[in-house]
């Protein structure tokens, strides 16, 4: 075997975590949907709807869930273009989109702690369930050492692994949380649900949009990871699309319903009284479905991480196993529960970067990570660090913490965003226009032909 076909199958064999997604090597539509409706379809979303319904009216809800998903479905999908545009997950791009080595390895290192982290904690939740619906018999220890197994297995044989998995959980997890809800709605009249008013203390439109927006923000920054994988532009596009309005409004919208039927934001512990086993089921597959693409996204960073401080590359497989076993080793030990605002203030930490990756790949230097990858340049040559990303990171970081009155993490990819189009503008000698934008490309493809 040649050397070339040798570090195309070591590429292939790590999912293209270091390279392009060769046109052949993209799958169907259908696989990206299926594990974006794993991610957006979870308990957690009927935890997220319940606190909506609890503290608002059903209409007021319902406008600030559907205004919060159309603002996640354009981030998502501008997003989600650039990997699919290039064949690069979130790492790369960051590289060669205003961050440099040094911004992206920061970067990495933030995801995969908050991955690791959130990993641990889903599987805790689930260990906890099936404890409980065992009667003790199976301890918490090895549940949640079983089920991280199992969740390590899935995420190391990769994206097509995510696939055939959220194919098959996701219809069963529509099925199970639609009969609980179903159970607990029946005989239930939708008109005096309508004019119900909620239980909770009165929380404004524009905040309830804020927490839809935040509760999937961060995945939206690495909706590259998979969005790599589509084989065109409006792939992307629908999947965000039909995947967060399946996730956000429909099954958001159940969860509003219930809170107000219910007369209590504790809806999901309802349905699992009341589906009995199947509540379980609902808890097992929700963890499941989300929990393995957080570590296979983990895995993807850890990889460039290291590929960025060490020069070196180690297997992706191993880099799962490692990250899920130290995510299982603290959910046995049960230290996570004392770091969920930390995780909290870390995923609103890394939301200004999707303003910085969205103008510097699309305003700033378009046509550059085309002209880099066509180079062979990927992994190397991005230069160690730009001051002007870091600068829009901290700004829009500090926006979204200390500014108050609208929705934060809008703010904080706008603020973002400005910042860094005003540094390039001031000291980078960039200027708006299609003409300088083209120039841009030009430049780039003659120093590549230099070269």
């Amino acid at each position: 075997m040649s050397s070339s076909s040798a570090n195309s199958a070591a590429a292939a064999g790590d999912d293209y975590a270091l390279e392009r997604v060769p046109i052949g090597a993209r799958r169907p539509m259908r696989d990206l949907l299926w594990i974006e409706l794993g991610m957006v379809t979870a308990t957690s979303e009927f935890v997220l709807a319940a606190t909506l319904g609890y503290s608002m009216t059903l209409a007021h809800a319902m406008i600030a869930v559907l205004i919060g998903t159309a603002i996640l479905i354009a981030l998502s999908a501008t997003i989600g273009l650039m990997g699919t545009r290039e064949g690069l997950p979130s790492g790369l791009l960051a590289r060669w989109c205003g961050f440099g080595d040094l911004g992206a390895a920061a970067i990495s290192l933030c995801i995969v702690i908050g991955n690791v982290a959130w990993f641990g904690v889903q599987n805790a939740i689930c260990a906890s369930a099936i404890q409980r619906a065992t009667g003790g018999r199976l301890s918490f220890v090895l549940a949640s050492t079983l089920t991280g197994i199992v969740l390590i297995i899935i995420a190391a044989l990769g994206f097509k692994s995510l696939a055939r998995t959220a194919g098959l959980v996701v219809p069963l997890f529509v099925v199970v949380a639609g009969y609980g809800t179903y159970k607990v709605l029946a005989g239930t009249s939708f008109a005096v649900l309508l004019h119900s008013a909620p239980l909770g203390p009165h929380m404004s439109i524009v905040t309830g949009v804020g927490l839809v927006v935040g509760s999937f923000v961060v995945g939206a920054v690495l909706t590259p990871d998979l969005s790599r994988f589509c084989k065109k532009s409006s792939d992307v596009v629908w999947v965000m699309a039909i995947s967060l309005f399946v996730g956000q409004v429909v099954l958001g919208m159940a969860g509003v319903v219930l809170a107000h039927a219910a007369r209590t934001q504790d809806v999901v512990a309802i349905i699992f009284n009341v589906a009995g086993w199947l509540g379980v089921a609902v808890v097992f597959l929700a963890t499941l479905k989300l929990n393995d693409v957080n570590l296979y996204s983990s895995s993807l960073h850890l990889m460039n991480m290291i590929q960025i401080v060490f020069r070196k590359e180690v297997s992706r497989t191993l880099l799962t196993v490692a990250a899920g076993a130290v995510g299982t080793l603290f959910s046995v030990l049960g230290i996570l529960d004392h770091i969920v605002q930390f995780l909290t203030l870390l995923g609103l930490t890394l939301t200004p970067v999707a303003g910085i990756l969205a103008v510097d790949y699309f305003l700033v230097h378009p046509g550059r990570v085309a002209a880099v990858r066509t180079r062979g340049e990927l992994k190397t040559g991005a230069g160690f660090w730009y001051p002007g990303a870091f600068a829009a990171w901290v700004c829009g970081a500090l926006a979204a913490y200390f500014l108050h009155g609208g929705i934060p993490s809008v703010t904080s990819i706008l603020v973002a965003a400005a910042v860094y189009s005003a540094w390039s503008f001031c000291f980078d000698g960039w200027r708006p226009g299609l003409k300088l934008a083209t120039q841009s490309l030009k430049k780039d493809q003659a120093a590549a032909s230099v070269r």
